[in-house]
C-alpha cells in the first residue's frame, strides 16, 4: 500500500475533497515539542500507485493541523506551534507562500477545519482557550469563542449546518456553537479527562463523538446529552482523533497514542471492525476519503504517511 516517509513527525492527514489522488499532511520536528514544521501535498501516482511529494512548504515552527478549502482545490491552511494560521496555496511555489498569516492566537494553533456548508469559512482552536472563525477575504478573524476554560484541542464544523459547530477542551467539555448566538448553545460533560477530538455524523445532525485521554470514544445524541448512547473502549491510551465516516452512517475512525488506528460500528454489539497496528510510534492523524469509499490514511509520530483501503493490511506491499 502507499507509504510516505516526511522527515519530521506527522500530525494530521487530510484527503482532498476535490482531487481523489491528493492529501495534505501536517508535520512537525521534535515531536511538536521544539523546532520547523512542514506542509506536504502528495499525490497517489495512477501508474506506481506511490505516494509522491507535488510540493512542500515550510514553517519556522511545527504544524498541528490542517485542513483544505471546500471552495478552492489548492488552498489549504494550517494550524502553527507558534500560533498563527497560515494559508497555503498549492498551485504556487514555495516562495510565493504562504499567501495569508493570521497572528491572533497567543498559544499554539491546534486544529483548522474548513466550513464544509457555506464554504467561505473557517475554524481554528487553540491552546489560549478559544476558538476562532475566519473567512478568506477578512484580514482579522471575525468572532473569537472564549468559553471554554482550557485547551481547546479541536473545533468541527457540522456537515448539515452552515453555522453550527462543536469544540472539543481540556476542560472535559465539549460545546456546541451556532455562530449566530453570543454564547454556546450547548455544554456536554462528555469525559472525565481532558476532550481531544470531536466530529459529527455526516448523516444524522444530532450525533456527536468525542475521544478522550481516558482512552474512550464516545457517541452523544445532543438531544439528550445526559449520557452517551454508544461508548467505545479497546483503545490503550488516549484517543488523539475521531471521524465519522462520509458514506457509512454508522462507522467511526479513531487514531490513538497505543500506536493503532481502529474501526468501529458504533450501533452494532461487537463495536470494533478492525484494529490497524500499522505504526511504530504515536497515531495522532486519521482522515476517510470523501472520493474513494472506504480509503484510509494515518499519519504518525514515526513519520510515516499511510494511505489503504479497508479491510487490508496498511503495510502490505501493493
Amino acid at each position: 500500500m502507499p507509504v510516505f516517509k516526511t522527515p519530521f513527525n506527522g500530525y494530521a492527514v487530510k484527503f482532498s475533497p476535490f482531487l481523489e489522488n491528493r492529501l495534505l499532511v501536517a508535520t512537525a520536528q521534535n515531536f511538536g515539542i521544539l523546532g520547523n514544521g512542514r506542509l506536504h501535498i502528495l499525490d497517489l501516482d495512477p501508474a506506481t500507485g506511490a505516494l509522491v511529494e507535488l510540493r512542500s512548504f515550510d514553517t519556522a515552527d511545527g504544524i498541528y493541523d490542517c485542513a483544505w478549502s471546500e471552495s478552492h482545490e489548492s488552498i489549504a491552511v494550517s494550524a502553527v506551534a507558534d500560533g498563527s494560521i497560515k494559508l497555503w496555496d498549492a498551485a504556487l511555489p514555495p516562495a510565493a507562500n504562504p499567501i495569508r498569516s493570521f497572528a491572533e492566537h497567543t498559544r499554539e494553533a491546534h486544529s483548522a477545519d474548513w466550513n464544509p456548508v457555506r464554504r467561505d469559512s473557517f475554524l481554528t482552536a487553540s491552546w489560549d482557550d478559544t476558538v476562532k472563525l475566519w473567512t478568506l477575504d477578512r484580514p482579522a478573524s471575525l468572532r473569537t469563542f472564549r468559553e471554554h476554560a482550557y485547551c481547546v484541542y479541536s473545533a468541527a464544523w457540522s456537515p448539515r449546518h452552515a453555522d453550527v459547530f462543536a469544540s472539543a477542551s481540556g476542560d472535559c467539555t465539549v460545546r456546541v456553537w451556532d455562530v449566530r448566538d453570543p454564547t454556546s448553545t450547548l455544554v456536554l460533560p462528555a469525559h472525565e479527562h481532558e476532550v481531544l477530538s470531536c466530529d459529527w455524523n455526516k448523516y444524522d445532525e444530532c450525533i456527536l463523538a468525542t475521544s478522550s485521554v481516558d482512552k474512550s470514544v464516545r457517541v452523544w445524541d445532543i438531544r439528550a446529552p445526559r449520557a452517551p448512547i454508544s461508548a467505545l473502549a479497546g483503545h490503550g491510551y488516549a484517543v488523539r482523533k475521531v471521524k465519522f465516516s462520509p458514506h457509512h452512517e454508522n462507522i467511526i475512525l479513531s487514531c490513538s497514542y497505543d500506536m493503532t488506528v481502529c474501526m468501529w460500528d458504533y450501533r452494532a454489539e461487537d463495536a470494533l471492525l478492525a484494529r490497524y497496528e500499522h505504526h511504530t510510534e504515536f497515531a495522532v492523524g486519521i482522515d476517510m476519503s470523501v472520493l474513494v469509499e472506504g480509503l484510509l490514511a494515518s499519519a504518525g509520530w514515526d513519520q510515516f504517511v499511510y494511505v489503504w483501503p479497508h479491510g487490508t493490511d496498511p503495510r502490505a506491499v501493493a
